[in-house]
């Protein structure tokens, strides 16, 4: 795994686990003497958590990590709930043997994320499932909706969800995978729209942040 890799992925957990809140600034000078690297290493990384949509990047005002509105995660969720279970139907006449192992691999990973009590790499885990899942509908412009509002998602998972968004309490993803296997159009939609109407229960909305974070004590394990 390169630095800047290592770097993303410490800057991505603390975000997940609140360590780093929404609203919390994100210096690069700060950042920088934290991980012993130059402000254009991490500029890199803030560049990438930005287009992931964890991290807003202002002109002249720097970075801070983003900041989802209640009403937002809740815009977001109901969009998924209202499309994803309608391309089910698509998804099913480009479904095949290999895009069912293909997905029950990703499966595994994602129960093996949650066993290591890794949630950082369970919330890209199952984005990661549900947008490749609405790239076998064929429909590329809608594909890229689906997956800015999995990342879309993904924050604000980070921001106000916990273990159990991303566990087996709002669904097994083999489970919907069982019902595409078997051509089960009706019972997966149904599956799906629940699935994600499970993860917007499981949001705590209403939990106000702490913005004060000693950079040099959070990621002194990487020094």
């Amino acid at each position: 795994m390169s630095s800047d890799e290592k770097i993303y992925q410490q800057i991505l957990k603390a975000i997940v686990e609140h360590k780093l809140e929404p609203g919390v600034r994100l210096p690069e000078d700060k950042l920088s003497e934290a991980f012993g690297i130059s402000r254009t290493g991490i500029r890199k990384v803030l560049q990438r958590l930005a287009l992931e949509r964890f991290v807003v990047i202002q002109p002249n005002k720097g970075a801070h990590v983003n900041n989802p509105s209640k009403q937002e995660a809740e815009e977001v969720l109901d969009s998924r709930i209202l499309l994803e279970p309608l391309m089910i139907s698509d998804i099913l006449r480009h479904w095949s043997k290999e895009a069912s192992n293909h997905f029950r691999d990703m499966v595994k990973e994602e129960k093996q994320a949650d066993e290591n009590g890794d949630l950082a790499a369970s919330i890209q885990l199952t984005a990661r499932f549900h947008f490749e899942l609405a790239k076998l509908a064929n429909n590329s412009v809608l594909a890229e909706f689906i997956e800015q509002l999995c990342y879309r998602s993904s924050l604000i998972i980070a921001a106000y969800g916990s273990k159990h968004s991303v566990s087996c309490d709002c669904g097994d993803h083999s489970q919907l995978l069982d019902l595409l296997d078997d051509n089960q159009a009706d019972k997966a939609q149904h599956w799906m729209q629940h699935h994600l109407q499970m993860i917007k229960s499981s949001l705590q909305l209403d939990e106000e942040p702490d913005p004060e974070i000693n950079f040099q004590t959070l990621f002194a394990q990487v020094n």
